[in-house]
C-alpha cells in the first residue's frame, strides 16, 4: 500500500479570523427570521453561539458565496451545499448539520459512483424529514467544571478554490460564552474528499476532548466487502454507537426492552469516548457489546459477519474493496488514534438499506487542550479509481 503522502493533502486551512467579525457582518442576512431591533445584533450573535437552529436563507448564501463550483438549494429549514469539478466529481453536504450526505467520485469506467449511503425517511412529524448515514461528526468538549458542549450547528464561513482542480467549503461553530471554537474545513478534490477539523480552546482554563467521525460506505452486499490492511491490529468488540444519523438494523435491538435502548443508547456515546477512563474490570458492560478482545489475523477481512469493533492499533490508512461494486476507497485519518468498523451483516438485501459498512476515526481517550491550545484532526476518502 502507498504511503500517506500519496494521498493525504498538504492541507492549506484559511488563515486564522475572529469568527464573531464574520457572524457580525452576516447575520442580519443568514437568517430569514432575524427582525429589527436595537440590540439585534448582540441577539443574533447570542442565538448563533448557543447554537439555536434558525431558518437559513438560501437567498443570501447564493449571493455571498456562489461560485467556485459551489451550489445551494433550500430544503425547509435546511439547506444543501453542493459541490462539483469540472472532471465530475461531486459532493454535497448539508446546513446545519454539516452532514455530507454524497461523494461521487469520478471512476475508471467513464462516470461517477456513489461512495456514501444515505437514507431519507419521514420523521414522526409527517413534515418533517430524517436524513442518516453519510460522513458525520460527533465532537465533545467539556470544560473544567464539566459543561459539556458539541457542535450541533454549523454557519459557513467561507468557500475558495475552482471547479479545474478543488473546492473548499469552511463551517464554523462557536461554544456558548466562546468557550471553544470549531472549524470544518471540506475539500473536493479530483480523486480526494477531506474532513479536516481545527478546534481551538479560547478560554483561559482547560478542557478536554474527544468524538469520532462516522462514514456509511455503500457497498453492494457486506459479504462482498474485505477492509485490506488490518492484519495484526488489536480490536475490542463492543455495541454499536448510536446518534441521530446512525444506521443500525432492528435486530440489534431485538433483545432489548424501549426503557432499556433508550439508556443503552445514551451510554453508548460515553462508552466510546470514555471507556479508557474505567478500570479494567469493568469494561465488559452494555456499553462494550461482550468485551471480547482479539487481534485481526486477516489482511483481507471478509464483511460477511454481524460485528462492531473498535481497532486500537490499525495503520493510519488502509483500503476497503466492494468486489460487488467493483470499488475500492482508501481511507486515511490524523489525529484520531482508534478506529471503529461496523458491518450489519449479510442477511439482508443487497444494496438495500443495510448494504453499507460503518468506519469512523475515533479517539478513546480525551485529549485536553490547555488555555489557547489546538487541536487537529482528518480522515481522508480517497479515490484510487481514476
Amino acid at each position: 500500500m502507498s504511503s500517506s503522502s500519496a494521498f493525504f493533502p498538504n492541507s492549506t486551512h484559511l488563515p486564522p479570523r475572529n469568527p464573531w467579525k464574520q457572524l457580525e457582518r452576516t447575520h442580519r442576512h443568514l437568517f430569514c427570521n432575524s427582525q429589527p431591533h436595537k440590540h439585534g445584533r448582540q441577539l443574533s450573535l447570542q442565538a448563533v453561539a448557543s447554537g439555536a437552529t434558525l431558518p437559513i436563507n438560501v437567498d443570501y448564501l447564493v449571493r455571498e458565496f456562489s461560485g467556485h463550483g459551489v451550489n445551494f438549494e433550500g430544503i425547509g429549514d435546511n439547506c444543501v451545499i453542493k459541490m462539483g469539478l469540472e472532471n465530475g466529481s461531486m459532493a454535497s453536504l448539508m446546513l446545519p448539520s454539516g452532514l455530507i450526505t454524497s461523494y461521487k467520485p469520478f471512476m475508471w469506467h467513464g462516470t461517477t459512483l456513489e461512495v456514501l449511503h444515505t437514507t431519507v425517511s419521514e420523521g414522526e412529524d409527517s413534515e418533517a424529514v430524517v436524513i442518516q448515514g453519510g460522513v458525520s461528526t460527533h465532537l465533545k468538549c467539556v470544560n473544567d467544571v464539566g459543561t459539556p458542549w458539541s457542535p450541533a450547528s454549523w454557519f459557513l464561513h467561507d468557500v475558495r478554490g475552482s471547479p479545474e482542480k478543488s473546492i473548499q467549503v469552511e463551517l464554523v461553530s462557536v461554544a456558548p460564552q466562546s468557550m471553544v471554537e470549531v472549524r470544518y474545513l471540506v475539500t473536493l478534490q479530483r480523486d480526494l474528499l477531506a474532513s479536516e477539523f481545527t478546534i481551538t480552546n479560547l478560554k483561559s482554563s482547560s478542557l478536554q476532548l474527544s468524538g469520532s467521525i462516522m462514514n456509511h460506505l455503500k457497498v453492494s452486499t457486506p459479504d462482498a466487502t474485505y477492509a485490506v490492511g488490518l492484519q495484526g491490529s488489536n480490536y475490542r468488540s463492543q455495541q454499536p454507537v448510536m446518534s441521530e444519523f446512525s444506521i443500525i438494523p432492528p435486530d440489534y435491538y431485538e433483545s432489548r426492552s424501549p426503557t432499556t435502548n433508550q439508556s443503552w443508547t445514551e451510554k453508548t456515546l460515553e462508552g466510546l469516548f470514555f471507556s479508557t477512563w474505567k478500570k479494567k474490570g469493568d469494561m465488559k458492560d452494555e456499553t462494550s457489546g461482550d468485551g471480547s478482545e482479539g487481534e485481526e489475523d486477516d489482511d483481507y477481512s471478509q464483511m460477511t459477519e454481524k460485528l462492531c469493533r473498535i481497532y486500537t492499533s490499525a495503520p493510519r490508512e488502509f483500503t476497503v474493496i466492494d468486489r460487488g461494486r467493483r470499488n475500492s476507497v482508501d481511507i486515511g485519518r490524523s489525529g484520531f488514534d482508534e478506529l471503529y468498523i461496523l458491518s450489519p451483516g449479510s442477511n439482508h438485501d443487497w444494496y438495500g438499506k443495510y448494504a453499507f459498512i460503518c468506519i469512523g476515526p475515533t479517539m478513546l481517550k480525551p485529549v485536553f487542550l490547555g488555555p489557547g491550545g489546538v487541536w487537529k484532526g482528518a480522515q481522508y476518502l480517497h479515490n484510487p479509481n481514476l
